[in-house]
């Protein structure tokens, strides 16, 4: 795979079961290389897959979302047709089963998503943001300012958010009313699920006066006819995603009882919809058998019931997100039901058919069924660019910690052309989170970085998901029970590469480079000022300074519940655990790699550091992308990732030397 194939991706995602279970509605996304730009397609398959899928809309626009009717006849959809200069996203019903025309319901000026159909098919709802009243003047020089009373106001790749929360609206699926916005007022609520007499929507958010600062989330019913809310939880934890039983008695919903710490692995919990106190009828977690995350960033969603005793929920498990049956009173331990050495990137259940998508390290996404205990793939639309792009497998490797203490997961890619004899360079990639996890899924990087002649190592050090819940916060603050950042977490990853070094031969030791985004930047960063084992470096929307990280990013404020201080109170604490502290030991050749439109990390972070090295005559370079978010590598514009990639190439080619591939 070479950066130009980036413009030509196929994913395919969102399934969508029909209620009778025999067909599966889906979004087929292509990048558009003329247009730099994405285009979004429905289309239709057969369960029993006796006929390949069918596109049921055109692919001119931006269309997903689709949402079958509880009749099986109609399919809601939403879509980019019909909008303009005012309108960004628009709400579409097609007739699936018999003829007619498609009925737009409502356009909006932001993206529409999470529809729901009422039980009694006569309503739908979703999520959308409202626009305050100073968004009718159209002038910017003349449109009043912004008034913040909250952290959390802005929100990487969406921008500011405080006036523009995000409601849940309904609307009459016959197109015959005007949308009605459920939830409105300054707080931000979504994630909409019916009650079965189609009377009731749950919805999860935060509505009490401190949730900027205690970060608690509850789930909340809302009634349709009058609007009036009623909180279901507690207020004394993270709780959301919620999915109503079949017989209207109980809720399940995922979060978790500590939002004072983090990480955690978020839980499935079930509690009976009553019309008590709040609280007064305590969650049970489902799901603690297992201890692992059941919210997958960023593929998850909230649990599905298969029937009033059943419901199905996706976890991250050892480099895989795989699918697990789970009881509602928690009886028995989650059972997987998807397979191993893969990711599910998205899921639905309904009729007696589990449909889900599944990436693998060779393909982006197929879509797959399981019916009647039978797993069947029903989509091939990404083999023309997996052969085409020679993607290929990596090995997976067990490493013991430098401590002994634990197995870490890693892969390793040959590079393309490698011959007996051969010596090559090698190229260590960090992940970002750090609660977050590498796997088996397609990465393009690796395969570009292999493709370009570099051996390619990746692993899930300590501080990442996809492990025992203590895995993941060993890297939390000393108060909190860990070590913190940039400490048996940067163990691991030299762990990694020293096994991966004595393993095989034909590594070149003396040409090893690194390269991570996000923390995965903040790793890279932290590396190269306490080691010069690596010949060339690319520290890519780092998060280097953290003192001023945590009064500048989106989530500003959110540091303290990880390093279990604020930084008010201990900014030397944030200071001894950023790299920015440690410049004047760095003596590798660094890129350092930025969007502009950064909001999680903002541009700052790479500012600091590309100043403190020039001014040290360091050897440094900035490559810096115009109209982009913290999300460029992944939902850039075609040819900015295609240029990102070219740049990375470029970069560690000239420091590297690798061999060019056949």
């Amino acid at each position: 795979m070479q950066p130009s194939d980036l413009e030509h991706l196929i994913t395919v995602g969102q399934p969508a079961v029909s209620p009778d279970g025999r067909r599966v509605a889906f979004v087929v996304v292509r990048a558009d290389g003329e247009a730099n730009d994405y285009r979004s397609q429905v289309w239709l398959a057969d369960v029993d897959g006796a006929a390949p899928p069918l596109p049921f809309t055109s692919g001119e626009h931006k269309d997903a979302n689709p949402s079958w009717s509880p009749d099986g006849g109609r399919l809601a959809f939403t879509s980019t047709r019909g909008t303009g200069e005012k309108t960004k996203a628009s709400l579409q019903v097609a007739p699936v089963t018999t003829g007619g025309e498609v009925v737009t319901l409502a356009k909006f000026p932001e993206a529409i998503a999470s529809l729901a159909w009422a039980p009694d098919g006569s309503q739908i709802a979703f999520s959308t943001r409202t626009q305050d009243e100073r968004y009718t003047e159209e002038d910017e020089g003349r449109r009043p300012p912004r008034r913040i009373t909250r952290l959390y106001s802005r929100l990487d790749s969406v921008g500011p958010t405080a006036d523009r929360p995000t409601h849940v609206y309904v609307v009459r699926a016959d197109g015959s009313s005007t949308p009605r916005n459920l939830t409105p007022g300054e707080f931000q609520l979504g994630g909409p699920a019916w009650t079965p007499d189609s009377r009731t929507v749950l919805v999860g958010g935060a509505t009490h006066d401190t949730w900027d600062l205690d970060r608690r989330q509850d789930v909340h019913a809302v009634d349709v006819a009058s609007g009036e809310r009623r909180t279901l939880t507690d207020t004394t934890g993270v709780y959301g995603s919620p999915s109503v039983s079949p017989d209207g008695r109980r809720v399940a919903f995922l979060g978790t009882d500590d939002p004072d710490s983090y990480p955690r692995n978020g839980h499935v919990a079930v509690m009976a919809l009553t019309e008590g106190d709040p609280g007064s009828e305590k969650h049970t977690w489902v799901s603690r058998d297992l201890d692992r995350t059941f919210t997958p960033y960023p593929d998850g969603r909230e649990p599905l019931w298969v029937d009033d005793a059943t419901l199905v929920c996706s976890a991250e498990d050892r480099g895989d997100v795989r699918l697990f049956r789970l009881q509602a009173d928690g009886s028995v331990a989650p059972q997987p039901l998807s397979p191993e050495n893969g990711t599910v990137t998205g899921y639905h259940v309904a009729g007696g058919t589990v449909a889900f998508t599944l990436s693998t390290s060779t393909r982006p996404g197929e879509l797959h069924v399981l019916r009647d205990g039978e797993v069947r793939r029903l989509s091939d639309l990404t083999a023309g660019f997996a052969e085409r792009t020679r993607l290929r497998e990596p090995e997976r490797m067990l490493v013991r910690s430098t401590d002994g203490t634990v197995e870490l997961d890693a892969w390793f890619l040959r590079p393309e052309g490698l011959e007996d004899g051969d010596r090559c360079p090698l190229m260590l990639n960090v992940h970002g989170g750090p609660f977050a996890q590498y796997g088996n899924r397609f990465f393009d990087e690796v395969q570009m970085q292999a493709r370009a002649g570099f051996a390619v190592l990746w692993c899930n050090p300590r501080g990442g998901s996809g492990r025992e819940e203590s895995f993941g916060r060993a890297i939390s603050g000393p108060s909190l029970g860990g070590t913190g950042w940039g400490t048996v977490d940067f163990d691991d990853v030299m762990a990694v590469l020293d096994h991966a070094l004595d393993e095989h031969a034909f590594l070149d030791p003396e040409r090893v480079g690194i390269i991570g985004g996000s923390y995965g930047g903040y790793m890279t960063t932290w590396a190269v000022s306490h080691s010069n084992r690596f010949t060339a470096a690319c520290s890519e929307r780092a998060a280097n300074n953290l003192l001023s990280l945590e009064y500048a990013s989106d989530a500003a404020g959110a540091f303290r519940t990880w390093f279990g201080v604020s930084h008010l109170d201990d900014p030397e604490a944030y200071l001894r655990h950023s790299p920015i502290s440690y410049v004047r030991d760095i003596e590798t050749p660094l890129l350092i790699m930025h969007a502009e439109g950064d909001l999680r990390c903002p541009v700052e972070q790479a500012d600091q550091l590309f100043v403190a090295m020039r001014m040290l005559e360091k050897d440094v370079e900035m490559v810096r992308f115009t109209g982009e978010s913290h999300e460029l590598s992944r939902s850039g514009t075609p040819a900015h990732r295609r240029q990102r990639m070219e740049a990375i190439l470029e970069f560690f080619g000239r420091h590297l030397d690798p061999a060019p591939a056949g």
